[in-house]
């Protein structure tokens, strides 16, 4: 019950992911419709059904502009656990948030200025800018906004295949 289910709007946007908990609630509610279902079934007492993969909200939801917290993790999802500086993919725990221009030289935590980075490289770069150093972002940091969270949900949906036709890959 706590696998991932992609959450579309009632215009096939999607806007979310939640665990199928969640969406089998939303279902029995009648909030939504499944519009993909896993192989796997869940019973009750009196009910089975198959376990969704993708729902769609019955009612248009709209979702107002909504500036994401700064955080550790936010950062890692928005950068694909990758190291800007090197590329390689790590799991969380061996990466470093990098302030791409240092503190010491009054550089901000925000989120145009903070990137995912690998131990190595962190090291190497120290307190300078990654051009005094000779290194280079594979990608200039962002602000999380509604283009990114579209970006993480695909970046989650690659393990699905069902839901690559609602992703815009």
């Amino acid at each position: 019950m706590n696998s991932r289910v992609l959450v579309l709007n009632a215009s096939f946007e999607p806007i979310n992911v939640c665990t199928a908990r969640r969406a089998v609630i939303l279902i029995l509610k009648g909030v939504a419709h499944v519009e993909e279902s896993s192989s796997r079934w869940i019973h009750s007492s009196r009910y089975s059904m198959p376990l969704p993969s993708v729902i769609r909200l019955i009612e248009y939801i709209h979702i107002p502009f909504e500036r994401k917290s700064l955080s550790r993790k936010n950062i890692l999802l928005r950068d694909n656990y990758t190291c800007q500086y090197c590329g390689h993919v790590f799991p969380p725990q061996e990466l470093t948030l990098d302030h791409v221009i240092p503190r010491s030289r009054n550089g901000d935590s925000s989120w145009d200025n903070l990137v995912a980075c690998c131990r190595s490289c962190n090291n190497r770069k120290g307190d300078r800018s990654p051009e005094a150093v000779g290194m280079r972002l594979l990608k200039r940091p962002q602000a999380y906004n509604l283009h990114v969270n579209r970006q993480i949900i695909r970046y989650i949906g690659r393990s699905d295949e069902a839901w690559r036709k609602y992703l815009f890959y």
